[in-house]
């Protein structure tokens, strides 16, 4: 199989590079060039934010069995690209986002929930989710809806992380001592391993699949007791985690999902839109999602081998509690190590 990445150096693109040069594919990564890409990979330079970006992609040679695109800002880019290729690749897979789907979607909700409203494929840069909607917009006008494959990703963990969500816990864990964990303790998650995500990306192409799938690891897959519990094993040693109700936190003013990252309270709206999608379609397809202490046990193997900071992207918000809020919030709560909500 030839895969063209565009992308590539980065967290998803990474992990789908690798992927590919696992599978033995041929591979041809187009990037900005401010991050090496694997080796092994054929490279292309061009910024697609700029009027020539993409002469190098249009001077190759070459045509590829796919197209894989993560691409997140203004949708024209994906446009783009997208008619550029159009004749010289036989599909086009775009990781989307959970987040096109209109908010909040019920519990449950598949691939035909109502999406986001005013997203347009050639649109300059809005929000998250119009942004994403209006990247399939691009592929589905360029490629067919036979031929362009949209992956809605849910939350993404695993090696390479560049958002800051299980990098925070870990490292959070690393320094010890009582740990806010908000609980419940058995809140079900829903969460996709970056390198899962790329193993079924790759399968759709080979399997020619088209269409929208949510790509999110089961409910429940991991609950936030597992998941923290992972955390201190493998990185924390001396970490108490202290299992605190949600009513307790919210109270505090914490945010749920950005300052205790992954964690929304049960029974929310948030909750139903982020951990409790029904991804039957992609399990149906061959999704397969590794166990929660394997995430957790190489992200902090790959945290320790760049030193033990992750890289964060820009264009995203900071994630954590500060550790001050997080000991007023333990202290007025009290208890001991280990109690659940």
């Amino acid at each position: 199989m030839r895969l063209l990445m565009l992308g590539g150096t980065e967290f998803v693109g990474r992990a789908v590079v690798e992927a590919a040069l696992g599978r033995g594919w041929d591979v041809t990564v187009f990037h900005r060039g401010r991050h090496e890409p694997p080796a092994g990979v054929r490279s292309l330079h061009g910024d697609r934010t700029t009027p020539d970006g993409l002469a190098a992609l249009a001077e190759a040679e070459g045509e590829w069995d796919a197209v894989v695109d993560t691409w997140s800002a203004a949708p024209r880019a994906v446009l783009d690209s997208a008619r550029l290729l159009r004749g010289r690749a036989g599909r086009y897979v775009y990781v989307s986002s959970c987040s096109v789907y209109e908010w909040a979607p019920p519990a449950g909700y598949t691939e035909d929930a109502p999406l986001v409203e005013g997203a347009e494929a050639g649109a300059e840069q809005t929000d998250y989710a119009r942004d994403k909607r209006g990247g399939e917009l691009a592929v589905v006008e360029s490629f067919g809806a036979d031929h362009s494959v949209l992956v809605r990703a849910g939350l993404i963990l695993g090696p390479y992380e560049n958002i800051g969500r299980l990098p925070w816990w870990l490292s959070r864990m690393a320094r010890g001592g009582p740990v806010l964990a908000p609980g419940p303790r058995h809140l079900p998650l829903q969460y996709i391993d970056v390198r899962d995500l790329a193993e079924w990306i790759l399968g759709s192409v080979e399997q020619e699949l088209s269409g929208p799938y949510s790509l999110i690891g089961p409910q429940g897959h991991a609950t936030m007791g597992t998941l923290l519990e992972a955390c201190a094993r493998t990185a924390g040693s001396a970490a108490e985690l202290r299992w605190t109700e949600p009513e307790v936190i919210l109270d505090a003013g914490i945010e749920p999902w950005t300052q205790l990252p992954v964690w929304v309270p049960p029974g929310s709206d948030m909750h139903d839109a982020l951990h409790s999608a029904d991804v039957s379609r992609a399990l149906a397809t061959g999704l397969r999602c590794r166990p929660v202490e394997e995430t957790v046990a190489d992200t902090w193997r790959w945290l320790q081998d760049i030193g033990g900071t992750a890289p964060m992207r820009q264009d995203r918000t900071s994630k954590g509690l500060d550790p001050e809020v997080e000991a007023k919030v333990l202290a007025a709560r009290g208890g001991v190590p280990g109690t659940t909500s």
